[in-house]
């Protein structure tokens, strides 16, 4: 596996790339983690696993602003059939505004859109 870096915001990866990472977060907000875990297909983090994580943390998540996007930290993971990214995504509070919390995510193209893993909730 050889990851090549992306700046912040700076990928080749489309809009609709994003829409993962967007799903990801829209479920972390509204405390869906059951189906969370149904869309990533729990190969990381269990549902229990990612509630004890925000729980820990001890704040509100709510969604980011439109432009905190191009926060998010990109990197292709070269020779992986199917292509894939590496994605580190920072997370928004309502105590603090953006967060230490960030969420890491693999992207694997499956022709049509992305699967997703959520590979971790950590703080930065």
């Amino acid at each position: 596996m050889v990851l090549v870096g992306v700046g912040a915001g700076e990928s080749n990866m489309s809009e609709q790339s994003r829409q993962p990472i967007r799903s990801v977060i829209d479920h972390l907000v509204a405390g869906k983690f059951t189906e969370l875990e149904m869309l990533t297909k729990g190969q990381r983090l269990s549902a229990p696993e990612i509630a004890r994580a925000i729980s820990v943390y001890g704040r509100r998540l709510v969604v980011p602003p439109d432009d905190a996007f191009k926060l998010m930290d990109v990197v292709e993971v070269r020779n992986f059939k199917p292509p894939q990214w590496s994605v580190n995504m920072p997370l928004w509070t309502e105590e603090e505004g953006r967060s230490d919390l960030s969420i890491g995510v693999t992207l694997i193209s499956d022709g049509e859109g992305f699967k997703i893993e959520l590979d971790d909730i950590h703080v930065l």
